[in-house]
């Protein structure tokens, strides 16, 4: 029999809900939204001013998908050396994707984890420049470098 609970939670699961729903009421989430949108639209950008065609022109929201299609690259590549470099993203279909969703023509990338972080928009540009690097210009130690100096600019615990 299904729960008539929406999210087929348990007790426990019911609490974080009531805890996310309540952190999503205090106005300083507000503004952190604001600040993961405006880090999205500028990568997007960044990204667009270093050769990459992004899906939609842009984004409005916190996720982005960029087109491989006129490299010879895959998303399912992509993400992997991206990785490499300690950048986090997911291979992604894209519209008329001629690749199988297991191997994709794009990439999605967000910035709620580098916006939880404290990176701000000229962070953003220097992402967009470690992912050119690695991508297309195939220097993973220049990208690597990149990233290193944002996360000890931003490291997780002090």
């Amino acid at each position: 029999m299904r729960s008539s609970n929406p999210w087929h939670c348990t007790a426990d699961d019911s609490s974080d809900i009531r805890k996310a729903f309540k952190e999503a009421l205090d106005p300083s989430f507000k503004d952190y939204m604001k600040q993961v949108v405006k880090n999205a639209d500028t990568l997007a950008n960044a990204l667009i001013e270093e050769g990459f065609d992004i899906v939609s022109g842009g984004t409005d929201n916190h996720l982005m998908l960029v087109d491989l299609k006129k490299y010879d690259l895959t998303g399912k590549e992509a993400e992997k050396v991206l990785d490499s470099v300690h950048i986090t993203c997911n291979k992604n279909t894209v519209p008329n994707d001629p690749k199988s969703p297991f191997v994709t023509s794009g990439l999605r990338l967000g910035t709620p984890a580098v916006t939880t972080r404290g990176l701000k928009e000229d962070d953003m540009k220097v992402i967009a420049k470690a992912i050119r690097l690695t991508l297309l210009d195939k220097k993973l130690d220049e990208a690597n470098e990149l990233v290193l100096g944002l996360t000890e600019k931003y490291p997780l615990y002090e």
